[in-house]
């Protein structure tokens, strides 16, 4: 009886992380684009699932801002808050440059080999035109960095951070953004790294981080009603 009884718990478990994912992932592609109401009824509808997990999610990406429940009024995907556009883009600029730092000083080869691979196939995919692959490769090209320099709990924790920039992200993608310059910068980290070239690497991967500086006021006016 215990053995069913924690099958079955691990089981709800299950059902609660895949809903709160499920719907997580689709906000942060735009799938649920800011501003978008949405309902229990509409999302079990689409998850075939029970009200319960769902009612779950919305609580847990309320809490991290994701959503917003208004009593009598609906549950809505919240909008892109700018502030913590750029104070996620603060935190990733000023942590990263100490890694490159790190990564000057020591770097595993295996990861230098998964950094090569990855840049290999942003090529790929950037000639492909397929943007979903790219953005997923620049997200790789940067956990790796923070792999190989073992602090990959600091990268668990600076994605909490990064809800509102990574919409912003997918938002600069649907835009058509240049890929070959971002594929360049990462190239060129890769290759500063290798020759422990630690003042310049540090200049490339801030001006790396900054280029969403720059795009904010383009994306604001072609999406208004998706900004606070």
């Amino acid at each position: 009886m215990k053995l069913l009884a924690e099958t079955n718990i691990n089981n709800k478990r299950s059902i609660r992380e895949h809903v709160y994912t499920a719907i997580k992932t689709q906000i942060l592609k735009l799938e649920l684009e800011p501003g978008r109401k949405i309902s229990e009824k509409d999302i079990g509808e689409t998850l075939q699932v029970s009200r319960t997990p769902i009612r779950e999610a919305f609580l847990k990406l309320e809490q991290e801002e994701l959503l917003e429940i208004y009593p009598q009024r609906g549950t809505f995907v919240s909008r892109i808050n700018l502030d913590q556009v750029e104070e996620a883009r603060f935190m990733r600029e000023n942590i990263e440059r100490g890694i490159v730092r790190l990564a000057c000083e020591q770097f595993p080869e295996d990861y230098f080999i998964q950094l090569e691979t990855n840049i290999t196939m942003q090529k790929l995919f950037d000639e492909k035109k397929n943007f979903t692959r790219l953005y997923e490769l620049d997200d790789q090209f940067h956990q790796i960095l923070f792999d190989g320099c073992k602090k990959s709990r600091t990268w668990a924790i600076l994605q909490q951070m990064n809800t509102h920039f990574n919409r912003v992200r997918a938002l600069r993608t649907s835009l058509g953004m240049k890929w070959d310059f971002i594929i360049n910068q990462h190239e060129q980290i890769f290759n500063l790294i290798k020759s422990r070239d630690v003042d310049l690497v540090e200049k490339v991967i801030t001006e790396h981080l900054q280029v969403v500086v720059f795009e904010k006021a383009v994306l604001k006016e072609k999406y208004p009603n998706y900004f606070k």
